[in-house]
């Protein structure tokens, strides 16, 4: 039944605004809990064949994960998100830059600001997710990265999981 779900990618080059919708066949409590408790992240943040894995985490306003996406062969891409808001269950924000594996933000890398909406309806969780960067060619050099393609196979990834979690 999964085929009948919401997904949608918008890419608005005139905000520099990535628009990600994508339904769950799940109920609220779960989804937010994938998206908010360390050892459920790192079950599905990364593209497969990489893996995701948190050095800390903090889900609290000002609070951060530190975390790397990992290749098979051991190769780690590091990446920080801060917590900027918090509304339990319906909404969190957080500004995310790639790093070193010593927390020092690579500005040569885009940063993003991300706004996380949940929203259930009849045991179906909606995720809407804005991602703004700062400039046309930030948001040009991350759709060049895959971000399109390895996020969209990260919460397909997701939806697996959450049917075996229910």
């Amino acid at each position: 039944m999964s085929s009948n779900l919401l997904f949608d990618f918008t890419v608005d080059k005139t905000t520099n605004t990535v628009f990600v919708n994508r339904d769950f066949a799940a109920d609220l409590s779960l989804v937010w809990d994938a998206f908010t408790k360390q050892e459920i992240l790192d079950q599905w943040w990364a593209p497969k064949p990489w893996t995701s894995r948190t050095k800390f985490m903090d889900f609290n306003v000002g609070g951060r994960r530190f975390y790397a996406m990992v290749s098979p062969e051991g190769q780690e891409h590091w990446s920080i998100q801060e917590y900027t808001s918090i509304s339990p269950t319906s909404n969190f924000k957080l500004l995310s830059s790639f790093t070193d594996n010593n927390e020092n933000i690579n500005d040569e890398m885009p940063s993003s600001k991300w706004d996380l909406n949940f929203n259930e309806r009849n045991g179906t969780t909606t995720v809407s997710i804005i991602v703004k960067l700062k400039t046309l060619a930030d948001l040009e050099k991350n759709i060049q990265m895959g971000f399109k393609e390895g996020f969209t196979m990260t919460l397909n990834y997701l939806e697996k999981l959450l049917q075996n979690l229910k």
